[in-house]
């Protein structure tokens, strides 16, 4: 009998978040200029009284446990929700009603920018861990971008980096392979989390390899297979929903991405094939 893959059992996946686990997520009981996201949600040189003005109108705080819907397909949109702390998957629900993933969500990204010029929810999101989200209702949104030009600006170079993102990953994961799928997943993943300020050799995964799959369009076992072969070539340490990073450059280049920069272990050496 062939031995379970390491790291690939999902037993936890439907699981709900314990109360411990969802207490322990840090307040978002913080005003905008306080918090460490701040850089990324809002535009550089927002005065004093433009971050009062938004402290105002975004709703604090928003704490939900693990598997707790924020909005579905079809959904009226109100708000654009930034991630506080935790994270996120969006979704789409196909005619055969398979769910397909759309993306993961990050501290300091926005949810449901897609939304905003139909007015409805084209895809659905829910939580994959226990997190925290700000809310901002957009038409008071509207309101103050009217009075500041650069709130304005600001959410425009958000939706135009972020369309601009997914646009790449996609036309990558168009053209890749199963191996270079993952390769290429965890290298954009490792760069997101770098520019938050953590390392981007240690890579918490908080979904699902299942998860993982649906976003690659692979195989649960597939998936599990491949984090395997990566971490037996050397380029991972596999545990659990715990990954690091081994040697960026082999695994940027397996997944024809550009080379990472500074900070990222290289080739190892004395790590064993």
């Amino acid at each position: 009998m062939r031995a379970p893959v390491q790291g690939c059992r999902d037993a936890d996946e439907s699981r709900p978040s314990s109360p411990a686990a969802v207490t322990s997520v840090p307040s978002a009981l913080v005003a905008c200029r306080d918090c460490t996201l701040f850089r990324l949600c809002l535009p550089v040189g927002t005065g004093s009284a433009d971050l009062d003005l938004l402290d105002r109108i975004i709703k604090r705080p928003r704490l939900l446990p693990k598997g707790a819907h924020l909005f579905r397909p079809g959904d009226r949109f109100g708000s654009v929700l930034a991630v506080r702390a935790g994270s996120v998957e969006t979704y789409t629900i196909e005619a055969d009603a398979r769910r397909e993933v759309v993306a993961f969500h990050l501290p300091g990204e926005l949810l449901a920018l897609d939304a905003i010029g139909a007015g409805v929810h084209r895809f659905g999101a829910r939580t994959l861990e226990a997190t925290s989200l700000c809310e901002v209702p957009f038409d008071r949104l509207e309101a103050i971008g009217a009075r500041v030009p650069t709130v304005q600006r600001q959410l425009v170079r958000i939706m135009s980096q972020q369309i601009l993102h997914d646009q790449s990953l996609r036309s990558r994961l168009a053209i890749a392979v199963a191996e270079e799928r993952l390769a290429i997943f965890l290298m954009d993943f490792s760069d997101r989390i770098r520019r938050r300020g953590y390392s981007g050799t240690q890579i918490p995964l908080s979904m699902s390899r299942r998860a993982i799959g649906r976003f690659l369009g692979l195989a649960k076992e597939t998936v599990c297979r491949l984090f395997a072969r990566l971490e037996r070539d050397g380029l991972l340490e596999v545990r659990g929903r715990s990954v690091r990073i081994l040697d960026a450059d082999r695994l940027a280049a397996l997944g024809r991405m550009p080379a990472p920069e500074a900070g990222l272990p290289r080739d190892p050496g004395g790590v064993e094939r």
